[in-house]
């Protein structure tokens, strides 16, 4: 049984320690303080009617010992805490830098080389990484459990975080922020490559192998996938239920009425319009949150989730 996640950052077992230094001072400190207590009970207990609470004025000795005792230890703690704070806090001279925004409700990731994914963000193990964040919405907060990084996103302003990834892996990434009804879809992964298999994923040749395996998927099986990973899930249901987005369930083939008064029957064109152009046509009773997916999925992706929701009746 591990009490805490998988350690995945240089910055980790920092933390751990701190955290296990706190625990065992205070549980330390609540069987001593119990222990002192049962043992003061029963000694001087009431034993007949006769008995009187003896005079206590106070103890120089004791007193200054549970003074000076706390206070050394929360000195220790805050020295500790300091020291990662400023590892924390500090950037390296060579670190890749990665622009990530929050959006209800989905985590946007935009690179140096002009890349940019969706729910998905790739770094290289052992190199450090500085994440410059924002909001473009309402508050929402980054955190990585293995990396035990966690830093709150704001709007018309830039937050930091800066970690090293030390293993190889794909890791959890969560909105810890409540931001609205789907919060708790607002979901993605940190994929911590080797340094050849980063190189690759630049370049783009591991996304043409990634196509190319997911060529050999029933179309409605990828976007049924793709629904999931690209943060469809998020706003749209596929049992019937109204939320942010439309439901995809009964949606092709449906009549849609625009907030202009106009309308159209959601057929193959107009779902890829609304993928890529989302504000182009909104649909009455739903606000203009979701965004462009133009550039972060391609046609034969996106035919594979309109495979998909024509399976949904």
């Amino acid at each position: 049984m591990e009490w805490l996640p998988t350690s995945a950052s240089t910055f980790a077992p920092g933390v751990d320690f701190i955290l296990w230094l706190v625990t065992i001072i205070s549980v330390l400190s609540c069987i001593v303080v119990g222990a002192m207590l049962v043992y003061l009970v029963v000694k001087y207990r009431r034993r007949s009617d006769n008995d009187s609470t003896p005079a206590i004025t106070h103890d120089s000795f004791l007193e200054t010992l549970w003074t000076v005792i706390p206070t050394i230890l929360c000195v220790v703690i805050f020295i500790y805490g300091y020291v990662y704070y400023d590892e924390y806090t500090t950037t390296p001279k060579n670190a890749i830098e990665i622009n990530v925004t929050g959006k209800q409700w989905i985590w946007s990731f935009d690179y140096a080389n002009g890349k940019k994914t969706l729910n998905d963000l790739y770094v290289p193990v052992n190199q450090p990484i500085r994440l410059v964040m924002q909001s473009t919405d309402v508050l929402h907060s980054f955190f990585v459990p293995a990396f035990r990084v966690k830093q709150d996103l704001m709007g018309n302003r830039y937050t930091y975080i800066n970690f090293t990834a030390t293993k190889e892996g794909v890791y959890d990434l969560y909105c810890t922020e409540y931001c609205g009804t789907a919060h708790s879809d607002m979901l993605g992964k940190v994929h911590v490559l080797s340094e050849a298999k980063f190189a690759a994923w630049e370049d783009g040749s591991a996304d043409k192998a990634k196509k190319a395996s997911a060529a050999n998927i029933p179309p409605a099986e990828l976007g049924k996938q793709l629904y999931s990973s690209k943060g469809c899930v998020a706003c749209h249901s596929i049992d019937g239920a109204d939320g942010v987005g439309p439901t995809w369930k009964g949606l092709f083939a449906k009549n849609r009425v625009f907030t202009d008064g106009t309308s159209a029957n959601a057929d193959e064109n107009y779902i890829k319009e609304s993928i890529l152009y989302p504000g182009e046509k909104m649909v009455e009773g739903y606000g203009p949150v979701m965004p462009s997916y133009k550039g972060l999925l391609d046609d034969a992706e996106i035919t594979a989730i309109i495979e998909y929701i024509k399976t949904l009746k």
